[in-house]
């Protein structure tokens, strides 16, 4: 039996996952799936992964991805903290965005990871294939010179001929 998965949200009192799913012959269905042993100290990765992989739940819970089970799992622990839920939304929405001014030298190794995960999954969203219907082969870009052109010290020849 196929399942098709439409919407997927969160309770907080008490707390589960609900999913709002279709079966084959399309009649829209819910599943609760109640999240236990979850503190505000607990894994968010973790816990998404272990409820994506419980038997019961797994074939319902195949068209949604692990991110955004991790995400409504930050937000049950934002709440658990006592977090409002428009403060936990929006430090989740910097949490995966990447900012352009943000010295990317001056975080950890995991901290960097997660940027870079962040950087690519854009990518690949933005990217266009061959098989995209706008998708064109070769293409050449003039970039207009509106301003001055600042000229960088390292790309000059230096005196000794490198």
């Amino acid at each position: 039996m196929s399942y098709k998965a439409k919407k997927c949200g969160i309770r907080f009192e008490p707390p589960a996952i609900i999913l709002v799913y279709e079966k084959t012959e399309g009649k829209p269905r819910q599943r609760i799936m109640p999240i236990r042993n979850f503190s505000k100290f607990s894994d968010c990765s973790r816990a998404a992964e272990q409820l994506k992989n419980i038997p019961r739940h797994r074939q319902y819970l195949e068209d949604v991805s692990l991110k955004q089970l991790e995400r409504l799992y930050k937000l049950l622990k934002a709440h658990l903290k006592g977090e409002t839920l428009e403060v936990s939304l929006s430090n989740i929405q910097k949490e995966e965005t990447v900012d352009p001014e943000e010295d990317l030298n001056k975080l950890d190794d995991k901290e960097l990871a997660k940027k870079k995960s962040i950087m690519d999954e854009l990518f690949e969203k933005n990217r266009k294939k061959k098989d995209d219907p706008d998708f064109e082969y070769n293409v050449e870009v003039d970039f207009p010179q509106d301003g001055v052109v600042e000229s960088c010290g390292w790309d000059e020849e230096s005196e000794d001929g490198f």
